[in-house]
C-alpha cells in the first residue's frame, strides 16, 4: 500500500491537528499503531516537524473529514499525476543518526533480554550495530555495562515495530525448522532397537505331535528289523523232540 512521502512527519501533523485514531493514522502513514502511540507520547520521532498532507497534495480535506466522522474509515492517499514513491530500505548496515547512537547499547540489551531467539545478524539489522558490540553486551563485558539499561528500540526510534515483528517471526520460523529437524533425526536407543527386534521376530515352527516320526527323530526312513518270533524257535524245538521220541520208542 502506498504511503506518504514523509510518514512520521505526516503522523506528527495528524496527531496534533486531527482527532483521528492511532489506527487510522498508522494505516495511512504505513506505521505500526504502537509507533504512532509512541509519537503521541513524545517517545518516538521527537524533534520532527509535522508536515501537512493536505498542503502537500497527499490527502484531500474531504477524505480527512470522512475519516474524522467514521473511526472505521481508512483514508486513501491522494495522487495527482504519479504515485508517491514508497521509501525502501537500502541494503547494507542500517544508518543510525549521531544523536541516537548512544542509545544503541540500551536497545541491544533490551533485544537480548526480551528476544533471545534473535541472532546477532538480526539485532545488527534492527539497531545498526556490530556483532562484537552485541557479544560484549551479551557477556556483560561492555565497557559501559554498569550504565546500560534495557530500552525498547522502537521507543528509541532505532527501528519500527513492523521491522521488529518481522525479525521476531523470522526467528520463530527458524527455531521451528530446527526443532523439526532434530525430532526427525532422533536415534533409537539400544533397548528400543532390541525390543523392536524381539517383537518382529517370528518363532520357529515345530512339527505337530502326530507328525513326529522315526524319520524326524533318527533322520532315516528305514524301519528297524523286527526280532524273530519265539514261535519259530518253539516249532523247531518240538520237531527235534518228537523225532527223538520216535527213535527211542521205536527201538524198544
Amino acid at each position: 500500500m502506498a504511503q506518504p512521502l514523509m510518514p512520521k512527519a505526516t503522523a506528527v501533523w495528524l496527531i496534533d491537528n486531527t482527532s483521528l485514531t492511532f489506527k487510522q493514522i498508522a494505516d495511512f502513514c504505513g506505521l505500526h499503531e504502537l509507533e504512532v502511540k509512541g509519537i503521541a507520547d513524545g517517545d518516538v520521532a521527537a524533534g520532527i516537524k509535522g508536515m501537512d498532507p493536505i498542503s502537500a497534495g497527499q490527502l484531500t480535506r474531504a477524505e480527512l473529514e470522512k475519516a474524522v466522522a467514521d473511526e472505521g474509515y481508512a483514508m486513501k492517499l491522494h495522487t495527482v499525476s504519479e504515485d508517491v514513491p514508497v521509501p525502501t530500505r537500502r541494503k547494507g548496515p542500517r544508518y543510525t543518526p549521531v544523536s541516537r547512537r548512544q542509545d544503541r547499547p540500551d536497545a541491544i540489551s533490551w533485544l537480548v533480554r526480551n528476544h533471545p531467539e534473535l541472532t546477532d545478524a538480526q539485532v545488527s539489522r534492527l539497531v545498526g550495530t556490530t556483532k562484537p558490540t552485541i557479544q560484549a553486551i551479551r557477556d556483560r563485558t561492555h565497557w559501559n555495562s554498569a550504565n546500560i539499561k534495557p530500552v525498547d528500540p522502537v521507543t528509541l526510534g532505532l527501528c519500527s515495530q513492523i521491522e521488529l515483528d518481522a525479525e521476531v517471526q523470522k526467528a520463530a520460523r527458524r527455531l521451528e525448522r530446527e526443532a523439526k529437524k532434530k525430532g526427525g533425526a532422533k536415534l533409537k536407543s539400544t533397548e528400543e532397537s532390541l525390543a523392536e527386534t524381539a517383537e518382529t521376530a517370528e518363532p520357529a515352527e515345530m512339527p505337530a505331535t502326530e507328525e513326529i516320526t522315526s524319520e524326524t527323530l533318527f533322520g532315516t526312513s528305514e524301519t528297524p528289523a523286527e526280532p524273530e518270533s519265539k514261535a519259530d524257535d518253539e516249532e523247531i524245538d518240538a520237531d527235534s523232540v518228537f523225532a527223538g521220541l520216535k527213535d527211542k520208542f521205536g527201538s524198544e
